[in-house]
């Protein structure tokens, strides 16, 4: 019986109420679980976007084609600076390199923007547990307080000796390839997958989200793989690429001499490889690619295993491509399509399943969609823009890239490839461009055809818009 010392609250304003209050506690729970998804973030040295979920059959990848399925696949992804520490540390701090910012591989993320947010730091400060396991940075300090733990594999297989060693270098000297009859853990990335489950069962017990980072080594050089994965593919079917020439119309400019291949021993110092050698190289990459697909797929599946799939997002991206003969050129260090493009995608529970996007997207908008995704605050000095748009009506205002490499910097919008060559002025010395939609090999240069001036004109024009005032001077 209610006292009548209360007033009896009468149905509809009790029915509004009780239904004002379901929908403010599944609000409140649904941001509360959007805020509590964890992030798997895997990177891939050197991987090109050559894979069975772009179309391409020749390399064996099914565990990158099973994620590839449940995802947002990117199919027009680029790095914003190809070379290993500099595309990383841009990525990690959603910011843009510059004329004195993000040059190579010796950049630290700690010396080049030290005053910034990096992406692991945000989520620590906001209550994730931070592991960097492999190559994340390039250099294993490098912003190091944003980090609950680094770890890097130790030692390495010597086939020779049977017996396990500090691993040497893998970016100077020895030898370019290895085939050796070793189980799969002897090298490092057999090593990181093993780490990765082993962090995945305790992440599991512990009553906080986490922000774990895997960084495979392969298929970086030297081209080390257990001999099942070389014995995976034939010699005698490896071909060079269909661009294996350097055309008369290209400036010398755009090429090098791949010294970070001609570090190593049988190789070379100067003039083109032999086909032989080419083709073993070649083979060596596929081999690595195999190798990595398959550690990967072990920590998929204990993801999986452990039921944190179904909370988990999953990101998945290589820090530029990599030329195998393509141009004559080998390693990255190039504004070529092949230099720049990378395979990119992202697996969010209950919101992707294999959807495809041709919007191009660069490796700075993975910072903010993470912040999107998981309900973070994003940081003022954001230059790149959320790709989860993407995930729902298909669209998003931006589409376009800028990559930079030293003084080249390209535009990549709609089918054209523009780079420019500029000096500490702002003046252009050198340009290219590549129309895709008839030209995809990059063979015929167009920037100093009388046809094409105009639109070099507005080119030139918009990739000085696009880049800002970084690009006119220090």
């Amino acid at each position: 019986m209610i006292s009548k010392m209360v007033k009896p609250i009468k149905r509809p304003l009790l029915l509004l109420l009780c239904s004002f209050l379901l929908v403010t506690c599944a609000e409140k729970t649904k941001e509360t679980e959007k805020q509590q998804l964890n992030v798997l973030f895997i990177a891939v040295d050197d991987l090109r976007p050559e894979l069975n979920f772009y179309g391409v059959n020749h390399i064996q990848s099914p565990n990158l084609d099973k994620l590839a399925g449940r995802s947002l696949v990117f199919n027009r992804a680029y790095c914003n600076v190809p070379v290993c520490g500099a595309s990383r540390a841009a990525l990690l701090t959603g910011a843009r390199p510059t004329r004195d910012r993000y040059i190579d591989f010796s950049t630290r993320k700690d010396k080049d923007n030290p005053d910034v947010v990096s992406l692991p730091m945000l989520f620590k400060t906001n209550g994730y547990t931070t592991i960097s396991n492999g190559k994340v940075y390039h250099h294993a300090k490098d912003d190091s307080l944003a980090w609950d733990e680094i770890w890097h594999p130790a030692v390495k297989y010597d086939y020779a000796t049977e017996k396990y060693r500090e691993i040497r270098s893998n970016t100077y000297r020895g030898m370019p390839m290895e085939n050796a009859d070793v189980p799969d853990s002897a090298y490092r990335d057999g090593k990181l997958a093993l780490k990765a489950i082993d962090d995945l069962r305790k992440l599991k017990d512990e009553n906080k989200p986490f922000f774990l980072a895997l960084g495979f080594y392969k298929p970086h050089l030297p081209f080390t793989a257990p001999k099942k994965y070389w014995d995976t593919y034939k010699r005698e079917d490896i071909s060079l690429p269909d661009n294996y020439q350097q055309p008369e119309s290209t400036p010398r400019k755009a090429f090098h001499n791949y010294g970070e291949l001609r570090n190593y021993e049988t190789i070379p110092k100067e003039g083109h490889l032999e086909d032989d050698l080419a083709k073993e190289l070649i083979h060596g990459y596929y081999a690595c690619v195999s190798y990595t697909d398959a550690q990967i797929g072990l920590v998929l599946d204990e993801l999986d295993r452990l039921g944190l799939a179904e909370n988990t997002i999953v990101v998945l991206w290589g820090d530029h491509g990599w030329n195998l003969g393509d141009h004559m050129l080998w390693a990255k260090h190039a504004n070529f399509n092949s230099s720049l493009q990378i395979p990119m995608l992202i697996k969010v529970p209950g919101k992707t399943k294999g959807q495809r996007s041709n919007s191009i997207a660069e490796t700075i908008d993975i910072y903010p969609s993470l912040c999107e995704l998981t309900g973070i605050e994003k940081p003022d000095h954001l230059e790149g823009e959320s790709l989860i748009s993407l995930m729902g009506n298909g669209k998003r205002e931006k589409d376009y890239a800028v990559s930079k490499f030293f003084d080249g910097v390209t535009l990549i919008k709609g089918t054209h490839y523009y780079t420019e060559w500029t000096d500490d002025e702002g003046t252009a010395y050198e340009r290219m461009l590549f129309d895709h939609q008839n030209d995809p090999l990059e063979l015929d240069n167009l920037a100093e055809k009388e046809e094409y001036k105009t639109l070099v004109y507005n080119l030139s024009v918009e990739l000085r818009e696009k880049w800002g005032k970084d690009f006119l001077t220090n």
